[in-house]
Order: C-alpha cells, then sequence, then structure tokens
C-alpha cells in the first residue's frame, strides 16, 4: 500500500514537473530518485529515473546522470538479492543435511547428468517384481512419481488416479507409450511397465498425498489401459511426502544459488560500465 501511494504522489508530482520541462527541474527529479536510492527504496527510485527519461528527452545530460543513477539502483538491488540469500542458504542446506538421511544417493556417472535422491524402502533392488508408486527426486529439485506394474498380461496404461472415499482424486495427465517416460517390457512370461510423471506432471498427485489426513487410505488407480488398483501402503505415503519435502529445499536452495549467481554477475557487469564511465571522463578533463 505505501508503494502504491508514492507511486501516486510520485505521478502527481511528474504532471507539475512536465509544464515546466526544463532541466532544473529535471534535476530536480532526479535529486528525488537520488533520495530513495539512498534509502533503499529501490522501486521508487526506478520509477522516478524512468519519469525523469519519459518527462524530459532532451535533457541529455541529467538523462546521462540517471542512467548512472540506475545501474547503481540495480547494483543495490543485487547487493540486496545476495544478502538475503546469504542469510537464507545455511539455513536450508542445514535442513538439507537432516532430511537427507532417510535417502539414499544414486547417479550413474556414464548416464546421468544428475544423480537421483531415493527414499532407502523405495529403491529398485528391494521392490522387485512388484506392483508399487515409485518416487524420486534429482539434485535440482525436480520430484517425479512412477506407476509401477508387474504381472502376467499388460496393462498398456498411461496414467495415474489416486483418491481418497470421500471422492477426492488427483490425477497425473496421459503419459503416451514412447519407451522412455512410458515403457515396458516382458521377461519369463510376466511383464513390466513403468510410466514416469515428472515436474508439473508430478505436483498434483504428489500435493494430494501431503494435503491427505495419513490415516486415510489412498487408492492409485492406473489409467489408460486395462484396470488396475491398489492402495499405498503407509511406507509408500511417508516416502512420497519425505521426498516432496526434499524436493521443496532442493528447488529453494538451487533458486537462491541462480539468483545470488545472476546478482553477482550484474554486479561485475555493472562496476565494469561505471569504471568505463568514469575513465571516459578523466581523459575528458584533460
Amino acid at each position: 500500500m505505501k508503494i502504491i501511494l508514492r507511486i501516486l504522489t510520485t505521478a502527481a508530482l511528474i504532471v507539475v514537473i512536465a509544464s515546466c520541462g526544463n532541466e532544473k527541474e529535471a534535476s530536480k527529479l532526479l535529486g528525488e530518485a537520488k533520495a530513495f536510492y539512498l534509502k533503499s527504496d529501490f522501486i521508487t527510485a526506478k520509477h522516478l529515473i524512468d519519469s525523469v527519461n519519459l518527462m524530459f528527452p532532451r535533457e541529455i545530460k541529467v538523462r546521462r546522470e540517471a542512467l548512472t543513477l540506475m545501474r547503481l539502483v540495480n547494483k543495490g538491488e543485487s547487493e540486496q538479492n545476495i544478502a538475503y540469500c546469504d542469510s537464507l542458504l545455511p539455513i536450508r542446506v542445514a535442513e538439507l543435511d537432516g532430511l537427507k538421511k532417510g535417502f539414499v544417493f544414486e547417479k550413474d556417472s556414464a548416464y546421468d547428468e544428475q544423480g537421483t535422491y531415493i527414499w532407502k524402502a523405495m529403491t529398485v533392488e528391494k521392490n522387485v517384481e512388484r506392483s508399487y508408486i515409485r518416487c524420486g527426486v534429482n539434485e535440482e529439485g525436480e520430484m517425479y512419481m512412477a506407476s509401477v506394474f508387474f504381472g502376467g498380461k499388460p496393462l498398456e496404461h498411461t496414467g495415474l488416479k489416486l483418491s481418497v472415499k470421500d471422492g477426492a482424486y488427483a490425477q497425473t495427465p496421459a503419459i503416451p507409450y514412447d519407451g522412455g517416460v512410458n515403457y515396458r517390457f516382458k521377461d519369463n512370461g510376466n511383464t513390466t511397465e513403468v510410466v514416469t510423471y515428472k515436474g508439473e506432471n508430478c505436483k498434483t498427485i504428489a500435493n494430494f498425498v501431503v494435503i491427505i489426513d495419513p490415516k486415510e487410505r489412498i487408492k492409485a488407480e492406473y489409467t489408460g489401459g486395462k484396470p488396475f488398483s491398489l492402495y499405498l501402503s503407509d511406507v509408500d505415503k511417508t516416502a512420497i511426502k519425505a521426498t516432496y519435502e526434499l524436493a521443496m529445499t532442493l528447488s529453494e536452495i538451487n533458486n537462491l544459488k541462480k539468483i545470488k549467481d545472476k546478482s553477482e554477475k550484474v554486479i561485475q557487469l555493472i562496476d565494469s560500465k561505471l569504471n568505463n564511465e568514469a575513465g571516459k571522463e578523466n581523459e575528458e578533463t584533460k
């Protein structure tokens, strides 16, 4: 609300100043922007700088000063972002160390660019020749769930629906057979099918498991092929919820690192431009 009032007040000021349209008034408006910059009110400062360029297009000298100030504002914002990331990252990393204790980390260096965290009870080795809902999360925080079927006759399923007794449900989009995220094979007369739901395709069903009362029985129906269903065990629900929490933490940590990295690069670029400008000014004054 305070920001909206400032912008409205600024807009009224601009209307008055625009009627004059000279260097003195342009400098006055830029001075207002500098004052907000010094108070670290970067949003209002940016708005005022934009107004200088809009209302006084012919005041080249003032606009040049406005450009320098805008760079300082952007640098200030980036420094603020870095400070924010530095304050949160140690906290989230400490949380991550605790969350990872229930998982094993799997990565095939020959094939995988990223490793995957899998709940200890969910590893493939512990679930051979079994129909179940598998889940995991990669190092960037992208979660996946997979409907695994093992049986004599193929289902040729393409999706997964989770539901509870009162009729509430969540469902994935259909994942057509492609031999990749939807694949199937036969071995010794038995069929194995695995359909994997990643990212957004996984989000709805993962959220469903997280918000449903742990005491509720959750039915998992394999859709798009022959009818088949099972109920999630307590271990399944625990694994999905733990994986979801780990995914959220990993995702936040990666986002914070990206914001910090981007902000550092912005500062480097701005410093380079400011130094070049300072060098040119020194040459001109000689």
